[in-house]
């Protein structure tokens, strides 16, 4: 069935509220391995109320939500088809989106797998609402390179301190300051993390939302401009926290959530 004709809440979606115990057994193992992505997806899933769900109603009943559920873009597939990217300059969106991509050893269509193991499609509402969803986290990787955030575990919590600003899910919250105060502990690190994280929270609502572009559109602009016409502001304390990491001998790729290994 077309996703326009779903209904927009499924009989049987259930709004979870928020499940303590459930949250923190999928952080714990989300410490012993922040790239088991799945986990996360738990923690979404556990925390997921009636914020989350209001505001992709209010978008899938927007003149653009309607407009992208009748076109029906497989974003996955579109951003993967890096050859139909080809003809944009250096500076594009697209253009970094690729060389991100290629650099890290990802695909959207990894991410898609990802979810898939927590919870196979078959298993979810069909939904207008999931649609949605879908989008939020088909449109991942764009965060990290509109905002610039890297994958490295103090990027990764403070953009989730940027996603809640955006899509008001409190796991997503939950996740950004546990990571941190983590990040604290095993590091020892005098860098302001929380800080990183409060500052992500802040460029995050005073940006447009990203989920809710064109993004076929989004993907030809000149970074730069894209940037300045989402009002997306630079993580300057999150850098700050990168270098003092550096000074006291832990490069980025070296921060984690179990511990942080000195180069």
């Amino acid at each position: 069935m077309n996703v326009v004709d779903l209904p927009l809440v499924a009989p049987d979606r259930k709004t979870s509220g928020f499940r303590p115990l459930k949250v923190l057994h999928h952080f714990g193992k989300l410490v012993e391995d922040k790239e088991d992505t799945e986990q996360v997806f738990h923690i979404i899933e556990a925390t997921k109320g009636r914020r989350s769900n209001a505001q992709a109603h209010a978008f899938i009943r927007s003149p653009e939500g309607q407009r992208f559920l009748r076109e029906g873009t497989d974003i996955p597939a579109m951003l993967d088809d890096h050859a139909r990217w080809a003809d944009c300059g250096p500076n594009t969106v697209a253009a970094h989106y690729i060389a991100f991509m290629r650099r890290e050893g990802l695909s959207a269509a990894g991410l898609v797998a990802e979810s898939h193991k927590w919870a196979p499609p078959e298993s979810l509402p069909q939904d207008q609402t999931q649609w949605y969803f879908d989008r939020l986290r088909d449109t991942h990787d764009l965060f990290h390179v509109l905002t610039g955030y890297g994958r490295d575990a103090l990027g990764e919590a403070a953009l989730l301190g940027f996603s809640y600003q955006q899509n008001r899910n409190t796991g997503i919250l939950f996740i950004a300051y546990a990571g941190a105060r983590q990040i604290k502990k095993v590091s020892g690190t005098k860098a302001p993390i929380f800080a990183a994280i409060s500052e992500g929270r802040r460029l995050g609502r005073a940006a447009a939302k990203i989920a809710h572009q064109d993004i076929a559109a989004l993907m030809r602009e000149d970074i730069g401009a894209a940037r300045a016409r989402l009002n997306i502001g630079k993580p300057e304390v999150y850098r700050q926290c990168l270098a003092i990491l550096n000074a006291e001998g832990t490069l980025s790729e070296d921060i984690s959530l179990s511990g942080a290994q000195a180069a």
